[in-house]
């Protein structure tokens, strides 16, 4: 972990190092995420639990997704499920993952690939395991995003982003001690190759040990930060932060993140996901796989999917995890 690495970090573009009369965002809140299962029992991390969703827009939950490391077997995935009114946002930092979807959309991402799916007016999906990790066993280990979209665009017609890694804006924070991917939207003038509905950046960065990262971040937006992996501190002021762990910043035109001089040998940098988007405002009814602007339209949702409105499950649903398969 990661998969997305390089071998000279400076060579690459860098981030502009934040104004001397910028504000800095102060922590907030820092939120321990607590576990579960999801789908057919694959572990999970509830990344932002505990924080408002007033303060989440236009975000709508994020987890974690292992780090699990299968033996033969063992593996999981999820059955058919239907959603409507969001995007989900799938970034695999390590192993295979395979989607498929009532209308032939889907594929296979791995280390370092992302899935962004426009559910909007509704489709089937499941998200399931590769033969070869269910045969040998492997390591499965990503995040799952939850993006709202306006009130406008809920019922704009399902689409697949496939943003590979070899895709991804690679650059380098002003001295060289952070390695910066930007998936999707815009840092310092460098823009992800992710395409969104509800204007949003997300980035996933590699602080070496006893580096600051000092980023400048859209006086517009949220800021809020997921700590993948290691430990060290939130702001300048200090807020320790290690694994399984969210922040929530304030208002200000840039964040720091500062990684502790001594990490774990499993873990040897701090990995750390900084997400913002701009708010988009609107009443949020959230009921699990549908998220609507009122409970009449939740009500819509349940009986347009058993209606078989969002779509049918194919003929040919083969998967390899156990059962996955709805009759």
């Amino acid at each position: 972990m990661p998969a997305v690495t390089v071998e000279n970090i400076l060579a690459l573009p860098r981030v502009d190092r934040p104004a001397l009369d910028s504000k800095e965002r102060q922590v907030r809140v820092v939120k321990t995420a607590p576990t579960g299962f999801e789908g057919e029992g694959f572990p999970v991390r509830r990344a932002f639990s505990g924080i408002p969703l007033e303060q989440l827009d236009p975000f709508i939950m994020m987890d974690q997704m292992g780090e699990v490391e299968y033996r033969a077997g063992e593996a999981k995935g999820t059955p058919w499920h239907p959603h409507r009114g969001f995007e989900t946002v799938t970034y695999m930092i390590d192993g295979v993952f395979k989607h498929r979807d009532s209308q032939g959309g889907g594929g296979v991402i791995s280390d370092g690939d992302t899935q962004w799916m426009t559910a909007g007016a509704g489709i089937l999906h499941i998200e399931a395991p590769t033969e070869e990790i269910v045969l040998e066993g492997g390591v499965v280990h990503g995040l799952q995003l939850w993006v709202n979209l306006p009130k406008d665009k809920k019922w704009a017609p399902p689409r697949y982003q496939d943003i590979s890694r070899k895709n991804l804006s690679l650059i380098s924070s002003h001295d060289g001690g952070a390695l910066l991917r930007v998936i999707a939207g815009e840092l310092s003038g460098h823009d992800g190759p992710g395409i969104t509905y509800s204007p949003i950046t997300m980035v996933h960065a590699t602080v070496s040990p006893g580096a600051q990262l000092e980023v400048p971040w859209n006086p517009n937006f949220n800021a809020l930060g997921y700590v993948l992996a290691g430990k060290g501190t939130a702001g300048s002021v200090g807020h320790t932060v290690h694994a399984g762990q969210s922040v929530l910043f304030g208002d200000g035109d840039h964040v720091v993140i500062s990684a502790d001089s001594e990490q774990d040998s499993h873990t040897p940098e701090l990995e750390v996901v900084l997400l913002g988007g701009l708010p988009i405002k609107e009443p949020v009814a959230w009921h699990g796989p549908f998220v609507m602007n009122s409970q009449e339209e939740l009500h819509q949702a349940f009986a347009d999917y058993q209606a078989g409105k969002m779509g049918a499950i194919p003929a040919d649903n083969y998967v390899p995890h156990a059962g996955a398969t709805e009759d």
